[in-house]
């Protein structure tokens, strides 16, 4: 399941995420807790845009795009965290 979001705070959001916090949500149903893929994009506006654009994607197009910066599907959280 690939789960695509926005968020200004990413840290807090990703470790929520991973410890299941939100009970009965869509990322805690599909089990969603590795991160493949991040944009850093400044103002929520042109996030928002990027997340629709991406959302509105195929699946074909989304696995494209994570390949094209992460092809081993590493999750990236320590990347995040070590900011």
């Amino acid at each position: 399941m690939l789960y695509v979001g926005v968020t200004s705070t990413i840290k807090s959001r990703i470790k929520k995420h991973k410890e299941h916090f939100y009970k009965d949500s869509f990322t805690d149903k599909y089990n969603c807790e590795y991160l493949v893929y991040y944009e850093v994009i400044e103002g929520i506006g042109d996030a928002i845009k990027r997340e629709k654009q991406i959302k509105a994607g195929s699946r074909k197009k989304k696995i494209d795009l994570i390949n094209s910066i992460n092809p081993e599907w590493k999750d990236l959280w320590d990347e995040i965290e070590s900011r």
